[in-house]
């Protein structure tokens, strides 16, 4: 049996997994248990609260597992599951500025090496909040993913065309709001 390589991509060892290799879950938890800890920390605004989804969200992948079909993309079927395990979350009716001190939203931290501008971040952070859901996850998914528009079309089920014109929305809006931020703080 051959050993799993870090070169193996993720629906290489998503199928081992489903032919009952464990091993391959592990490397792909450890794969994608940062990335989509962010994206769910950014989606809820909780780091507890992603903390909780992430592990949902894996669990679900493990019940799921034999549903994933053969040919598919993993990440894309992996942040729909962690994108439901967040709408039901909110579902039921928590907010995530319950969760935190003074309704203050964590600060994420930018994997890059330069210096953070906070203020930028905090922002950036309220824009976000601000945009319907249906414009702010492709939004997250593109800009902070780093997916493309047709692996988030699969994440969420709907065409490109409607990804790009939501994501093209989000981002209009979001320059409006971060405008009139910069203009808030000026005067």
């Amino acid at each position: 049996m051959r050993a799993l390589v870090a070169a193996d991509s993720d629906e290489v060892l998503m199928a081992r997994f489903c032919e009952g290799h464990p091993p391959a879950f592990d490397a792909l938890f450890q794969r994608h248990a940062g990335p989509v800890r962010g994206y769910l920390t950014r989606l809820t605004g909780s780091e507890a609260t992603a903390e909780d989804l992430v592990q949902h969200t894996f669990m679900s992948l493990v019940r799921a597992r034999g549903r994933f079909q053969p040919g598919s993309r993993f990440k894309p079927w992996l942040y729909a599951i962690a994108t439901n395990a967040a709408r039901d979350f909110q579902r039921r009716g928590r907010r995530p500025e319950e969760l935190t001190p003074e309704g203050e939203l964590p600060v994420v931290a930018d994997e890059s090496t330069g210096p953070r501008d906070v203020g930028l971040e905090r922002a950036v952070r309220q824009a976000l909040e601000q945009l319907p859901e249906g414009q702010r996850i492709p939004i997250l998914l593109h800009r902070f993913e780093g997916m493309g528009f047709a692996e988030i079309a699969d994440t969420l089920g709907l065409t490109e065309s409607a990804v790009k014109v939501r994501a093209h929305r989000g981002y209009a809006r979001l320059r409006e709001l971060l405008t009139a931020l910069r203009t808030e703080t000026m005067e």
